[in-house]
């Protein structure tokens, strides 16, 4: 594929995964390339399992391993909550990583976002404790992807927790970490609900250059029970402009890179 294909490539994902599905014509007007050529890219995108034809244009691949969760009221209500947020907060991060980087994304529905972005990305290594994150990269050459391994600690989850996670993390070392929180406080830092969760993100972070939390803005002034990380130790927040300026402020002047997006 000539470095031009890819190009165009690369702008046609980051259009879809900004709307989810466009048409030939948005494509020929903001790639600026002939039609032929954009039909063309969309049939080598479908080969490659990141997006499905449709009649004048494309949509992305809704994944089908989410089907059995499809009639659970808590996934559902996680899914559908901040969902535009959620989308650019993990665009933001994604475009953060640069090729032959190793990365860790922790399970939550911010992170699988991230993984979503990096799925036409080539040359990254992704840990993950999250079982529908390695689904989502699975079928992508350019990813290498591996699961910590470990313990479905409660139903209907994806995160996987206990002994056997933190043994594999302390094997491994990681250029950034994307942490999903349920909160952000200026006092008690980055929290989660589940402790057994909790441990694993903070050996993630232990084993990574560099930490990132990817929050919406709903989420910062909220404690949850368990610990993750202190803000000190945090050293970017990725978060939707909802979060007043003033407060992100706050936050910067803790020596945090704050991205609003």
């Amino acid at each position: 594929m000539s470095t031009k294909t890819e190009e165009r490539a690369e702008r046609i994902m980051k259009l879809l995964l900004r709307k989810g599905d466009i048409s030939v014509e948005e494509l020929v007007a903001t790639v600026g390339t002939s039609a032929p050529s954009i039909r063309r890219d969309l049939t080598r995108l479908e080969k490659r399992g990141l997006i499905r034809r449709t009649h004048g244009g494309a949509t992305l691949v809704e994944p089908l391993l989410y089907e059995p969760f499809r009639y659970d009221i808590s996934f559902q209500s996680r899914e559908g909550q901040f969902a535009e947020e959620k989308r650019r907060i993990g665009l933001a991060a994604a475009e953060l990583i640069e090729e032959n980087e190793t990365i860790g994304l922790n399970a939550g529905t911010t992170t699988t976002q991230i993984g979503r972005a990096l799925r036409h990305r080539r040359n990254i290594s992704v840990v993950t404790n999250a079982i529908n994150i390695g689904m989502e990269l699975c079928n992508q050459p350019g990813i290498k992807t591996s699961l910590t391994g470990g313990l479905l600690a409660w139903a209907w989850a994806f995160s996987l927790s206990g002994q056997a996670t933190l043994d594999f993390l302390n094997t491994v070392y990681m250029d950034k970490v994307f942490l999903g929180v349920t909160g952000v406080d200026l006092e008690r830092g980055a929290t989660t609900r589940e402790q057994e969760e909790a441990l694993v993100f903070r050996a993630m972070a232990r084993q990574a250059k560099q930490v990132i939390v990817v929050a919406e803005s709903s989420k910062f002034g909220k404690v949850s029970p368990a610990f993750v990380s202190p803000l000190e130790d945090i050293d970017v927040l990725i978060t939707d402009t909802g979060l007043p300026e003033s407060v992100a402020e706050q936050y910067a002047a803790k020596d945090i890179q704050v991205i609003r997006v």
